[in-house]
This record gives structure tokens, C-alpha cells and sequence, in this order.
């Protein structure tokens, strides 16, 4: 399975997102993380600790360690380019678009939508809500009813936001690893995200 995570808006948990798929996909069967950033934000994590439970390269590396892997995550930079996101949505399985609900975030989730209408091709993404706080219900169910006016499909799990997420990046660690009263919760909610990858 091939999954690509990317948005139009940074900040929105997009690197975080690519990092805990492929962890739970690993879980399964062996994985690979293409770093797409120019940021190299997934790379420099997997540093920064013992290293990730799966492989982590530059996407440019892809053609020669694709074989090695049943399930690849590729982390895009923020803001492709047409030419880019096409490219994106037609060579994986499904495309993963992280949004926070919050007007900013979705004025952003907004640009990515419409840029993959316009470019057509297959309607193989779907938005995942993250960083989703205790008193953001009335956003999420705002968003939750527009994007399926639309005809959006959408995860039915949501990312809390914790700091178990930033304590996990900051020590080079899943968040599964990470020493958090909450890493646990982190944890479980990506799992369930994951199981929803071949729905």
C-alpha cells in the first residue's frame, strides 16, 4: 500500500501523521518513509532519537528501496505545485490530507480540496482531522457536515492534540515510546486511523 500525506497549510500535523502511519503500518508488514519535505522534518526526527522502527529515506531514493517494502508513506512538502499534487494522488493508493478544525486550518484544507478538483484524476483522499482539542466539538461537526456536502470522505478518527506528539518528536521517538501520561491515547488513535486506511 502506498499512502501519501500532504496539505496546502503547514502546522496542520502532516509530518507527525506520515511518521505514526508508517509506525503502525510497520506493525503489519515492512515499511517505508519517503521524506518529501524540503524541511527533511521526518528525516531530522528519526535522528534526533534511536531511530524509528521502519526505513526512512529522501524520496529520491524511492525507486531503488520501493521493492524492499509492502507499504511506502511518502511525507510531501507543504504547498505542491499542481504538477506535484497530481502526481501525488495518482501514484498511491490513498491520500491522507490532515486539517485542524480551526478557521485558519480550514481556509487551507479548503486550497487542497480545490486543487484536486480541478486537477480530476481519481478521488482516492480523504481528510483527517487533527490536533483536536476537548471543546472543538462544535468545529468538528461544522467541518465534519461540510466536507460531506461536498462529498469529502473523511477519517471517522480524530488526532487529539497532545503533547505526547511533541515530546515524541522532540526526543526522536514514536509517541508510543514517549514517557506521557497521554502517549498511550496518542497512540491508540493512530492505530485506529490506520485500521481505516483500506476502508
Amino acid at each position: 500500500m502506498i499512502i501519501t500525506v500532504t496539505s496546502f497549510k503547514g502546522g496542520v500535523g502532516k509530518t507527525t501523521t506520515a511518521v505514526h502511519l508508517a509506525a503502525y503500518l510497520q506493525t503489519l508488514a515492512p515499511t517505508l518513509l519517503l521524506d518529501g519535505d524540503k524541511t527533511r522534518n521526518a528525516t531530522a526526527w528519526s535522528q534526533r532519537g534511536e531511530g524509528f522502527p521502519f526505513r526512512v529515506a529522501f524520496v529520491d531514493q524511492a525507486a531503488k528501496l520501493a521493492r524492499d517494502y509492502q507499504h511506502i508513506v511518502i511525507d510531501v512538502g507543504q504547498r505542491p505545485d499542481e504538477a506535484d499534487l497530481k502526481a501525488a494522488a495518482e501514484g498511491c493508493d490513498l491520500l491522507v490530507i490532515p486539517s485542524v478544525p480551526s478557521a485558519l486550518d480550514t481556509d487551507g484544507l479548503g486550497q487542497t480540496l480545490r486543487a484536486l478538483q480541478h486537477i480530476g484524476g481519481p478521488k482516492n483522499w480523504r481528510v483527517l482531522l487533527n490536533k483536536v482539542t476537548k471543546d472543538a466539538a462544535k468545529e468538528v461537526a461544522e467541518l465534519r457536515e461540510l466536507l460531506a456536502g461536498m462529498g469529502v470522505s473523511i477519517f471517522a478518527t480524530e488526532i487529539p492534540r497532545l503533547k505526547a506528539f511533541e515530546k515524541a518528536a522532540a526526543s526522536g521517538e514514536i509517541v508510543s515510546q514517549t514517557n506521557d501520561r497521554n502517549s498511550d491515547r496518542a497512540w491508540d488513535a493512530y492505530i485506529a486511523a490506520g485500521k481505516e486506511l483500506n476502508a
